[in-house]
């Protein structure tokens, strides 16, 4: 087996446990209330309109005049966005560790925002 070159890596699903489950399960005391409210409302569309630049300020202000009785949970997405992180995939950091031992050139491609990158790094 050939040593990489180089290693890019994604952060969320990858190097780190990211999953607005984990912070709406706090919130919601209805499970499918809160697949609703992630299906219908913060869904996949209004979180890729975050990722090509629309910032979480905006995105929370949008949403949530179109959903005011939903206004809460839409606000903690950006207030208690780090609650949304339990922690590293380890199996994947391992793989870091190994290849950063090795000296190969590490690299971050992510689609995480301005306002949500310092978490990454903590």
């Amino acid at each position: 087996m050939n040593t990489p070159t180089t290693v890019v890596f994604d952060l969320g699903g990858v190097l780190i446990d990211w999953d607005p489950r984990h912070l709406y399960r706090k919130l919601f005391d209805d499970t499918d209330a809160m697949e609703y409210f992630l299906a219908d409302i913060c869904n996949i569309d209004w979180i890729h309109q975050l990722d090509g630049g629309l910032s979480l300020e905006k995105g929370i202000a949008m949403l949530s005049s179109r959903y005011p009785d939903m206004a809460r949970y839409i606000d903690a997405y950006q207030k208690r966005w780090p609650e949304m992180i339990i922690g590293a995939i380890e199996g994947s950091v391992d793989i870091l560790r190994k290849l950063k031992a090795n000296n190969t050139p590490l690299y971050v491609l992510s689609n995480w925002s301005v306002e949500t990158w310092p978490h990454a790094r903590d």
